[in-house]
């Protein structure tokens, strides 16, 4: 194979993998004049966002389909900046979900989401670091994955995900201008059980 056959090679895979991610991401809105993103987490029609993008208006979720579903929140924890919503769909397409505790500096990954308003848009980068963050609280600190995926306004509950299309992580801000900061999905598992 030549370097020009790899290349296309890779591109078409990476495209396939962002496709696939894709079917799962929501626009999720407030009732403001804001927009963020979330993804379908479970069958029975549970999706994960942050809780900043929840707000306290009405929350709707848009899939893939355009179609606006409203969406009841079912549980969050402004600690750890999380919400799960819950819309009465089961057919919407179920992220997959990896786990977030074998990872490692250096792996590439995706964030998916809305920045700006622009619908289903996606940056590359590496995971820059595996740390933790303070908080406030009972829990005192929080596992985060940090990356140099370029994250805006819109990409807020999205997620990051590994080169399979696995959700590794939900984006939830950015430090310095140019880290994006995630929530570990074994953190949203540990929410949802």
């Amino acid at each position: 194979m030549t370097m020009i056959e790899c290349s296309i090679a890779i591109a078409e895979a990476l495209s396939e993998v962002v496709q696939r991610a894709q079917r799962s991401l929501v626009m999720v809105q407030n009732g403001g004049r804001g927009a963020g993103a979330g993804i379908v987490w479970r069958a029975n029609g549970l999706i994960v966002t942050n809780y900043h993008v929840v707000g306290n208006g009405r929350v709707q979720v848009i899939p893939q389909d355009g179609r606006a579903r409203p969406a009841r929140v079912v549980r969050q924890d402004a600690e750890i900046d999380l919400a799960v919503l819950q819309v009465d769909d089961s057919d919407l397409p179920v992220a997959l979900i990896a786990d977030s505790r074998g990872l490692q500096v250096g792996q590439p990954v995706l964030a998916l989401g809305h920045p700006w308003g622009q619908r289903n848009a996606v940056s590359v980068g590496v995971i820059s670091a595996l740390s933790q963050a303070s908080i406030g609280g009972q829990r005192g600190s929080l596992p985060v994955i940090r990356s140099d995926v370029h994250l805006a306004p819109g990409n807020s509950g999205g997620p990051l995900v590994n080169l399979s299309g696995g959700v590794i992580g939900i984006n939830t801000l950015i430090v310095g201008g140019d880290q994006g900061i995630a929530i570990p999905s074994h953190v949203v598992d540990a929410l949802l059980s």
